[in-house]
């Protein structure tokens, strides 16, 4: 068994600016599921940043990102649920699940915390032939 791990901090305000400027980028980046829940609360970017902090920390374990073929639909093959206690869990599908099995990843786990204009991700994956 195996460890990955991916970590990233967004700036709220930029993210905020972003989607302010572009109104058809959060459905880009976001699940419908993540954009109705952002919205209810309170400061939805904050939210919002929170959970692209995670989505890019998750890219990053599985040793993926951003660049090149990466923002296509692997932003929409990760989602950020709030579980019952308000923990985060992520739930991933398509491309990235893929890339999930190909390391044998058969946990994944997420943490997100807000301080101030940032927001940060934690991500680790647990990965190995017997995983339980």
């Amino acid at each position: 068994m195996h460890i990955l791990q991916g970590i990233d901090m967004v700036q709220v305000s930029k993210l905020e600016k972003m989607l302010l400027a572009s109104p058809g980028l959060a459905s880009e980046i976001f699940t419908e599921k993540e954009r109705e829940y952002c919205f209810a609360m309170a400061r939805p970017y904050v939210h919002l940043a929170g959970r692209f902090a995670a989505k890019e920390a998750c890219l990053k374990a599985l040793g993926l990102g951003l660049s090149g073929e990466g923002i296509d639909s692997a932003l929409q093959d990760i989602e950020v649920v709030a579980g019952i206690s308000g923990k985060p869990d992520l739930l991933v599908k398509g491309r990235v699940e893929k890339a999930g099995g190909r390391r044998k990843v058969c946990q994944y786990t997420v943490s997100i915390s807000h301080s101030g204009d940032f927001a940060v991700a934690s991500v680790v994956l647990v990965a190995g032939e017997n995983c339980e």
